[in-house]
């Protein structure tokens, strides 16, 4: 499989990662997906999958590139420590590759949170930083409170029929020698691709080039410079099939093809303060309610959008 640099790092991972959100797979698909060169696994405390992970890990962790996220719920000093150490526990291994904040907390200050994740990089339990569903702005602010290290990743929503990512934020990382992790490169399953296909386009394509739709739709994600895809299959056959997305390129024609021909959603900025400002309200709620459940209520409810 092809590789990509991770940020700046000089380190190397595979285009295509393997998700865990909504996973129900069990471990044999991982490892088929490991087996195949995806041995980037990504998967978060509030996804609950960090413990299958770990048993599709066992005996190879040298071999892999894991990543995990903490709760905004954790994001106080002593709760980021202790989240990582519980996500240790859970994959049963001694160390995370990157470590992510899942989304932003607004009621706590993010110096305190980087602070924290500084120190798990310091004490070698976890290699490298990274965000998730943060703005160019919030990426920013976040770094510019780090002394020591530098975030590596932003991991976000970003597919042929949803290109927000392209509103600033893929130049600001790609300026800045920050990866873009891709999430739903696959819209979350191929509906949505279809709603706004009607075309098949994605067909036309994916028949000149001996491909499936899945497969040209992966290739596309990847072809941007910079950007790694993080897709879920909980079947064995279709991580084979995704897999083999990686290894060759689509023609500079039929990128283009695919760009001006299928429908796609790009949120504007009032879009994005919107959805923002209803993310904080619902932290204050949560926490002013004192109630950590209430916040994670809020957030699952988010997930269609971020995961």
């Amino acid at each position: 499989m092809k590789l990509k640099q991770l940020g700046d790092t000089g380190v190397q991972i595979p285009e295509l990662a393997l998700g865990t959100w909504q996973y129900q797979g069990g471990a044999e698909p991982l490892r088929a997906g490991i087996e195949l060169g995806a041995s980037f696994i990504d998967t978060a405390e509030l996804y609950g999958t960090e413990t299958v992970v770990g048993q599709a890990i066992r005996g190879i962790r040298d071999r892999i590139f894991l990543a995990s996220k903490v709760s905004p719920r954790h994001f106080r000093r002593q709760d980021v420590i202790k989240a990582a150490e519980c996500s240790l526990k859970q994959l049963n291994t001694d160390y995370l590759d990157l470590y992510q904040l899942h989304w932003p907390n607004y009621t706590v200050p993010i110096g305190e949170t980087m602070s924290a994740m500084e120190r798990l990089v310091e004490t070698g339990k976890i290699r490298f930083i990274g965000v998730s569903n943060f703005t160019a702005a919030e990426l920013r602010r976040a770094q510019s409170t780090l002394s020591k290290t530098r975030i590596v990743s932003n991991q976000v929503r970003y597919s042929l029929v949803d290109r927000t990512p392209e509103e600033g934020l893929l130049q600001y990382c790609g300026d800045h020698q920050v990866s873009l992790l891709a999430f739903s490169p696959l819209a979350t399953g191929f509906d949505r691709m279809r709603i706004c296909d009607p075309d098949d386009v994605l067909g036309q394509v994916a028949a000149a080039v001996g491909k499936t739709r899945a497969q040209v739709a992966l290739s596309w994600c990847v072809s941007r410079p910079g950007v790694v895809a993080i897709f879920k299959a909980d079947k064995t056959e279709h991580v084979q099939e995704n897999c083999a997305a990686s290894g060759w390129e689509l023609s500079p024609e039929h990128i283009q093809l695919l760009e001006t021909r299928i429908r796609h959603s790009r949120r504007n900025r009032a879009e994005r303060f919107l959805r923002r400002l209803a993310r904080r309200a619902s932290q204050y709620t949560g926490r002013n309610l004192g109630s950590a459940t209430a916040m994670d209520h809020a957030h699952n409810n988010n997930q269609d959008q971020e995961r």
